[in-house]
């Protein structure tokens, strides 16, 4: 079979977890008028990626997916308490663990979760999204770094699908932002891989700041 099908599965906004919901702040940083065009929300997703996921929410991923292929089901208990833990805000909170709690209930029903994961899986009360991102990856035999381009494109995608319904942008502008963001993404990927586990870590007061502020805004299309 070809490996990219499975890749292309888990990247997919049709993977039925709910990701297209949550814009991570960006709504109300166009609501306050801090992304208000291409150039800033640039800015916005960059910084997002190069000073925030690239430092700790993707090599953390990454962990996930390498305790989970290599069966460290004990190390991989300890990752996703850390990933728990370390949600900031109400929104952030409530968006992984319904993510998370949607792709155990996928899993769950996949043929292709073997025995020793789906045990673990059990015995999860609330699993996150990136526990559940992991043993999808174990389970259609995605390699950790795949694991990990897979969630940083789907990211991007879902910033952008964003940024077309609230600023709007056109599917031109945003597919020109793409281009000028890829690079970004592929060294966020390099940042994360590199990246020693005593040094995980970012203080992404801005992105704070807006969930905070989103769960209060008036009117709004994102669940966070």
């Amino acid at each position: 079979m070809n490996p990219a099908w499975a890749l292309l599965r888990l990247a997919s906004p049709q993977l039925p977890i709910g990701g297209y919901s949550y814009s991570q702040g960006l709504e109300m940083a166009v609501e306050q008028a801090t992304v208000n065009d291409p150039p800033s929300a640039r800015r916005w997703i960059g910084d997002q990626l190069l000073l925030n996921l690239a430092r700790f929410e993707a090599p953390l991923l990454l962990a996930h997916c390498r305790a989970a292929a290599d069966a460290d089901w004990a190390q991989l208990l300890q990752l996703s308490q850390e990933h728990r833990a370390s949600r900031e805000t109400r929104e952030l909170h409530q968006e992984s663990r319904q993510m998370g709690y949607s792709l155990q209930q996928l899993l769950n029903g996949l043929p292709e979760l073997d025995a020793p994961a789906r045990a673990f899986l059990a015995q999860i009360a609330e699993p996150h999204l990136a526990l559940g991102w992991a043993l999808a990856a174990r389970a259609w035999r995605i390699s950790p770094q795949d694991a990990l381009a897979a969630w940083l494109w789907s990211w991007l995608e879902n910033q952008l699908a964003v940024l077309m319904k609230t600023l709007p942008l056109g599917q031109q502008a945003a597919q020109r932002l793409t281009s000028e963001l890829l690079p970004l993404l592929q060294q966020a990927q390099h940042d994360a891989s590199s990246l020693d586990p005593e040094h995980y870590g970012s203080a992404a007061f801005g992105l704070s700041l807006a969930c905070m502020a989103h769960e209060r805004q008036y009117s709004r299309l994102f669940r966070s």
